[in-house]
């Protein structure tokens, strides 16, 4: 049996820069913040994919989704490919599952055309046991929860989010400041900490237990309940990171016009403020439930064999560059916290510490193999963060910047191949982000190269200036070696000879 315990918990739609911890000037989150000071967090990490789908596949698969190929919220993820899940189960685990993978299943393995996992792209990894299975398409426990509770359900999804009727002063405010129809200790956040809570003390016995449990919020819609839906004034956000002149900025590119026109951003600087401030209201009560959940952790004396991950799947725009959601080659929808408590007292030099290298999101897989004491698939792609968790520095070989893709395509309404003029194949970016520049490459061949010293809000496009031709082909050739270096390598470290018989050799320099 494993020797410890594993909880496990994502966060959607958190942006890495709003932590409290890691000096936001407004954001206020003293569970997260309390909980870096017991373990490390990665203050230079990275979703190497976005929307939720493909970002949860790479955080599961430890692969890039060049390899993975499941590149959006529906796109079937290759069911020859094992996970966390899978793993932890190899081990003696029985993995459960609170919230949701958003995981399209392999078609490959199903016979009845009519099987209900092909009309839903919110399925369950295969690997982990249903807990509380909670998915924006599938709110039917949350319901019945709420209706258990004396409270009138809305007939239709999209009522279930909006504004309490009424609400006083509402009318002097924003569109998103007034509350939901729920108290705060009926949200959908808090009725999945009440689910985990309710499943750890059931527990019998002492075999240890893998939770992953992954909230919804702070995810749109942007609607706080109350007592958070005002918790911050619009007027103390920073500036956004954007060209005063909207229409200079969104003609950088088609996709950046695009982009402004299916997530609709308020153009209108008080609604955008609001909208901003709603969100960090959601990110405060995650905060709180999650101060919740660890207490009753530290209540059943669970905390200090209980290995803690926390990251996100990705980030959200929040007006910046005129966008919200996630998109594109955006920094704020890639850059996602992540923070670790080791329990163990190999970790205990390094408690309270912030790591500045780069570190992306395939490396939670493998850093769970070990921890577990599993052995890293060879197809992984990310590395264990062990190094930074126990000795506090970086291998010599570390990745010296970040990587992420970008799939736009749509097999059913063919938007983007006919808005750009490209095949579906094009439909796709590459981002190499580094310390000081961010190159950026497109399927059809062109390029963005930004200068992240002179302008690190990145709202000039350099990649035509004539004192920069050497260091966009420089980042060009890194960009083709990184791809290179991460092919597929399943079957290609082995060999069968006639005088070896079969010779397997797993280099972890990857």
């Amino acid at each position: 049996m494993p020797a410890a315990n594993v909880l496990y918990i994502t966060v959607d739609q958190w942006r890495g820069d709003c932590l409290g911890v890691a000096g936001h000037p407004v954001v206020r989150t003293p569970t997260l913040d309390r909980l870096a000071g017991r373990g490390v967090r990665f203050a230079n990490h990275w979703s190497v994919t976005a929307p939720c789908g493909p970002s949860r596949a790479s955080l599961h698969t430890g692969l890039y989704s060049m390899n993975h190929r499941s590149v959006n919220n529906g796109t079937p993820l290759d069911d020859r490919f094992t996970n966390i899940a899978r793993e932890a189960r190899a081990l003696g685990y029985n993995p459960t599952l609170f919230g949701y993978t958003d995981t399209s299943v392999d078609p490959r393995t199903v016979t009845d055309p009519q099987d209900p996992r092909l009309w839903d792209y919110e399925g369950v990894l295969p690997g982990f046991t249903p807990g509380t299975v909670l998915t924006w398409h599938n709110m039917a426990p949350w319901l019945d929860w709420l209706a258990a509770h004396g409270h009138e359900i809305p007939d239709t999804w999209e009522d279930l989010f909006e504004a309490r009727p009424g609400y006083p002063g509402a009318e002097d405010h924003a569109s998103t400041w007034a509350p939901g129809l729920f108290p705060a200790e009926h949200t959908e956040t808090a009725f999945m900490t009440e689910r985990v809570i309710e499943w750890l003390d059931a527990r019998t016995g002492d075999e240890p237990w893998f939770a992953h449990v992954s909230y919804i919020r702070p995810h749109p819609p942007y609607r706080a309940p109350e007592g958070y839906h005002d918790l911050y004034d619009p007027d103390d956000g920073p500036p956004f990171k954007r060209l005063a002149d909207r229409d200079a900025e969104l003609a950088m590119h088609p996709i950046h016009a695009a982009g402004a026109h299916i997530t609709k951003a308020p153009v209108d600087e008080r609604e955008m403020r609001q909208l901003r401030a709603t969100y960090w209201g959601n990110m405060t009560e995650v905060d709180d439930q999650l101060g919740r959940l660890f207490r009753h952790l530290d209540e059943r004396g669970m905390a200090g064999d209980t290995l803690i991950v926390v990251t996100a799947d990705h980030g959200d725009q929040l007006g910046d560059h005129w966008l919200v959601e996630k998109l594109g080659w955006w920094d704020e929808s890639y850059h996602v916290p992540l923070i670790v408590v080791d329990p163990r007292p190999e970790a205990d030099a390094t408690r309270g510490t912030a790591v500045g290298s780069f570190t992306e999101s395939v490396d939670v897989m493998p850093t769970l193999c070990t921890w577990m004491g599993a052995e890293v698939p060879v197809a992984v792609d990310g590395r264990e963060l062990q190094p930074f968790l126990h000795d506090g520095t970086a291998p010599e070989d570390w990745r010296a910047e970040a990587h992420w893709q970008w799939d736009f395509r749509d097999p059913v309404d063919h938007v983007a191949e006919d808005l750009f003029g490209v095949t579906m194949e094009q439909c796709t970016m590459d981002v190499v982000r580094a310390a000081d520049h961010k190159y950026v490459h497109l399927g059809t061949g062109e390029c963005f190269y930004f200068d992240l010293t002179d302008d690190p809000d990145q709202l000039v496009d350099r990649s035509d200036d004539p004192d920069r031709i050497g260091a966009v082909a420089d980042a060009r050739a890194r960009l083709l070696s990184w791809r290179m270096r991460h092919d597929d390598r399943t079957l290609t470290g082995s060999l069968v000879t006639g005088k070896h018989g079969l010779v397997v050799r797993r280099d972890p320099r990857v």
